[in-house]
């Protein structure tokens, strides 16, 4: 990380099909090894099957389920005086959107029982729509981690 300045934004496109940003990002985050268009096909296959799934519309359905997954606290390391403490923060909207686009996608990888990403991915959606799996679990998870360490957070800086 810089010290001198912030590091430049960079605009990230909408997709083609939805026009939307959060697909476009969604799209990045599983894409691997440059195959764009593989992680387009994955991500499309998985938003319209978890629509279907749901009785919605795909983007209705990614919302939702990135809503139920994006965390508001999380717990930031602090050294004051000799010790370490975990200060619980609050997190900008941007980094929330990365953090539930990201735990989607992680715990859509870890799924055992579907075959093809685009079945995890969808799985996860689903999911994540009716506040369950790995990715909701991770959120509730930070959200407990910081309510334990709330008593350090006199020391936010």
């Amino acid at each position: 990380m810089s010290r001198r300045k912030a590091a430049v934004k960079r605009v990230v496109l909408a997709d083609p099909i939805y026009n939307s940003t959060v697909v476009t990002k969604l799209i990045n985050q599983v894409m691997l090894d440059g195959k764009r268009s593989v992680a387009e096909k994955i991500v499309y296959d998985a938003m319209a099957q978890a629509a279907e799934k749901l009785g919605v519309e795909p983007m209705v359905a990614l919302t939702n389920a990135l809503e139920n997954c994006m965390p508001v606290l999380e717990t930031k390391a602090r050294r004051v005086g000799g010790a370490n403490y975990q200060v619980p923060m609050e997190i900008k909207p941007e980094r929330r959107q990365t953090l539930g686009i990201r735990f989607l996608v992680e715990y859509s990888r870890k799924r055992t029982g579907e075959r093809g990403m685009a079945n995890k991915l969808a799985a996860e959606i689903v999911d994540a729509c009716n506040s369950t799996g790995g990715a909701v679990k991770k959120k509730d998870d930070m959200h407990r981690q910081a309510e334990a360490n709330k008593a350090f957070a006199h020391y936010r800086y």
